[in-house]
């Protein structure tokens, strides 16, 4: 028991240690803070985070997201099809596409699709 609590007390002095040798040679300066800050889409990260953001920009974002998540749940569809029958199998995946598909009008209809606005 003894020799677990030694041995304990050994790893957190070498994990000192090292910490303060990192923090020691460490090349860092106050230059370096501008490239260590985090950029966000060409968006000054000092200055206030409650500019107006584009509407069009987080529609397209979206329609993206949907038809990203689209693909996920069609590579499922392409492996059952060995494991079911023919007919289940063609009118759910025709349904899934039809669905996709009038999303897809609704959203031209709405035209979101164009990067004019």
């Amino acid at each position: 028991m003894i020799l677990i609590f030694y041995f304990s007390i050994l790893i957190i002095i070498i994990s000192n240690i090292m910490m303060f040798i990192s923090i020691i040679l460490s090349k860092k300066s106050f230059i370096d803070r501008e490239k260590s800050s985090p950029f966000e889409c060409g968006f000054d990260p000092k200055s206030s985070a409650r500019i107006p953001f584009s509407l069009h920009f987080f529609l397209i974002t979206m329609i993206f997201l949907i038809f990203d998540v689209e693909i996920a749940l069609i590579f499922p569809m392409i492996i059952s099809f060995k494991l079911t029958n023919f007919f289940i199998w063609s009118m759910t995946t025709i349904f899934f596409i039809i669905i996709l598909l009038i999303g897809l009008y609704h959203e031209w209809n709405q035209n979101m699709l164009n990067w004019t606005n």
